[in-house]
């Protein structure tokens, strides 16, 4: 059956279609014909870039605590605290004997500088040990310490290590330092296995069911026990994920199922215990809260009571007691209380997420109040609105309040669009391009609310989680001096628009599915847990491969729901914000930010209405000639 997006025409054209170059530059050429890449990626560019830097840095430092800060930040891109709970244990007792940084006691988001003590260096003559640190391939900071070898036996370093000797008093606090760590770790895993030995077997195999859905429907995540890698993202996997299938026998959670307790790795019951604590904290969304980070009791602990510090300060509900102790009981107790009072706190305050590009890591947040700063973008936005559709008021409240009085228009034609709602769509991008001063803005959606809405009363699951990325749309909207980004050329200005177009559409068709019932197809069909709440990234082209090539360092991002025929769609359509240089994105533009991308979520619900009501509304704007055009064309009108 075609897609909606594929309604009316031939198979042949369907196919001819296919055939053809989607790029702005390209348009209408044979898709593959390009000898190589149009545009290589600069040397030094994305993650090795970032880390042969931070290195760079750490060499060119005059004292030791000066040099792991320079690492543990990766010169100045991530919060210290995140690096420091990636240490190996034995690492993280040898940095807090030579410098002081400890993650225990430090609040997330601190410079790791902060916990660092002043430290003499040794001379050689009183060395007792020649120690090293290196920075691998992966981002965590490695430390050589006695009874290991050098760690270029290791491999996968950046560059060779420092040396740093140690003397009798490091050897002796150290080991001190180690002991405890191997203590607490020790009695840790005892911990969780009595934790596991008190659930049924159905009870633990329904847990492994799960923590692999949650590996499989959540985003990149990269977690570590000492040396092992526990990831659905990056070689070797690990976990369920985009590379191994349900049920995969390399996936350290489906190995254990079927498998008696006792014959359980203490790393795996660990990792069991540790992930349920994060899930039943919030949701799948809560490990990448852990993203780079050691898995562990204390380590998750230290998360939760953060979590639990954020909510107490933050809204008005009776306050969250921490837990009663650091055993896995007291913590899934804390966990409990957690997502109870997050349900609460949702309807209080704004949540939001804090992404840390190079690391993938996030952290979860509560914004103050809308002050001016929020409320100036929203101004600039609704005068630029008003000047371009046919609504008037002084804020977007007032905005929707008109639109919904009248919503018709937005089936007829206005301006240059078949539709009033293209229009408002971009309408609502371009007055956001200008208004927070960004680089790109951009906002999907689908493009047939009819053919949903269809399908939904026929309850045909399996024919929607079938349709392509082309059933869904993207609006970008560039600054046309953005272009200065990419080599002053439009033709690639164009190319880049379409090219986060085109990875936005995927976004939609990824999140759909999430919304589905649970029957075989859409299970099935690739898919993840659909977002809820916005977010800012710092340096993600330090990291994401689409992000390098498209030079999206600083982002907002604020997904919203729409209800189609009685079904909320959760993450249905979003609002991001690009810079690619300079200031990064704060909280108060994300608050207004998310006010925007409300309002153009409840002018597609009026739609979805409209549709509803008889009337026919088809998006057909914002395809890859469309971006040529319109990016083309607004360079010239600037000038």
């Amino acid at each position: 059956m075609p897609s909606p997006a594929e309604r009316g025409l031939s198979r042949r054209e369907i196919n001819a279609r296919k055939r053809q170059s989607r790029r702005p530059s390209r348009h209408g050429s044979a898709a593959g014909a390009a000898s190589g890449p149009d545009y290589p990626r600069a040397d030094g560019a994305g993650f090795p870039g970032l880390l042969d830097r931070a290195w760079r840095a750490a060499l060119a430092a005059e004292e030791l605590p000066a040099a792991v800060d320079a690492l543990l930040t990766l010169d100045g891109h991530v919060p210290g605290d995140i690096q420091l709970r990636a240490l190996r244990t034995a690492d993280e007792a040898a940095l807090k004997v030579l410098c002081g940084a400890s993650w225990r006691g430090v609040r997330d988001g601190g410079q790791a500088s902060e916990a660092f003590a002043e430290r003499a260096q040794v001379p050689p003559e009183e060395a007792v040990f020649d120690g090293e640190i290196a920075l691998s391939t992966t981002g965590r900071i490695l430390v050589r310490v006695p009874s290991q070898g050098p760690l270029a036996e290791s491999g996968d370093l950046v560059a060779p290590a420092l040396k740093v000797p140690w003397s009798a008093a490091d050897l002796d606090a150290y080991r001190t330092e180690s002991a405890r760590a191997a203590a607490r770790y020790s009695s840790a895993v005892v911990d969780c296995r009595q934790w596991l030995a008190a659930h049924s077997t159905q009870a633990r195999e329904e847990l492994l069911d799960l923590l692999k859905d949650a590996a499989l429907r959540t985003a990149p995540f990269v977690l570590y026990q000492e040396d092992r890698q526990y990831t659905n993202f990056r070689d070797p996997n690990t976990l369920t994920g985009k590379t191994l299938w349900p049920g995969h026998p390399d996936c350290a959670l489906s190995s254990l199922a079927g498998l008696p307790l006792d014959q359980w790795a203490d790393s795996e019951a660990v990792l069991v215990v540790c992930l349920t604590l994060l899930v039943r904290s919030a949701s799948y969304a809560r490990v990448e809260e852990a993203n780079g980070t050691q898995l562990t009791p204390d380590h998750v602990g230290h998360l939760l009571e953060g979590v639990r510090r954020n909510y107490n300060a933050h809204s008005r509900g009776e306050a969250v007691p921490p837990a009663a102790s650091a055993r896995v009981a007291d913590l899934d107790a804390l966990a409990g209380a957690l997502r109870a009072r997050r349900t609460e706190v949702l309807g209080e305050v704004q949540l939001y997420r804090e992404i840390h590009g190079p690391l993938m890591h996030k952290i979860e947040r509560t914004a103050a109040p809308r002050g001016a700063a929020a409320r100036h973008r929203e101004a600039e936005v609704t005068a630029r609105l008003t000047e371009a559709l046919p609504l008037a008021g002084e804020d977007l409240d007032a905005l929707g309040a008109h639109l919904a009085e009248s919503p018709a228009w937005l089936t007829k034609p206005h301006g240059e669009f078949r539709t009033g709602l293209e229009a408002l769509v971009h309408a609502s991008v371009a007055a956001s391009t200008e208004a927070f001063e960004a680089d790109f803005a951009m906002s999907r959606g689908m493009r047939s609310l009819a053919g949903l809405r269809e399908a939904l009363r026929a309850q045909a699951w399996a024919e929607i989680t079938d349709w392509g990325i082309t059933d869904f749309f993207c609006c970008v909207v560039p600054d046309p001096a953005a272009r200065r980004h990419f080599g002053d050329s439009v033709d690639r200005l164009a190319d880049t628009a379409w090219a986060m177009s085109s990875r936005m559409q995927y976004n939609s068709w990824h999140f759909i599915a999430g919304n589905l019932p649970k029957v075989p197809a859409v299970v099935a069909r690739d898919h993840f847990v659909p977002p809820t709440l916005p977010d800012i990234a710092f340096y993600s082209d330090q990291h994401h491969h689409g992000h390098v090539a498209a030079k999206v360092r600083f982002s907002i991002r604020s997904p919203q729901a729409v209800e189609v025929d009685g079904r909320r769609f959760n993450g249905f359509m979003d609002l991001r914000l690009l810079r690619c240089e300079g200031t990064p994105f704060g909280e108060q533009d994300l608050l207004a930010a998310h006010r925007v991308s409300a309002f153009v979520a409840g002018a597609t619900g009026l739609a979805a209405e409209l549709v509803a009501a008889g009337e026919e509304i088809e998006v057909t704007s914002f395809d890859s000639a469309w971006h040529g055009e319109s990016v083309r064309a607004a360079v010239k009108a600037r000038g």
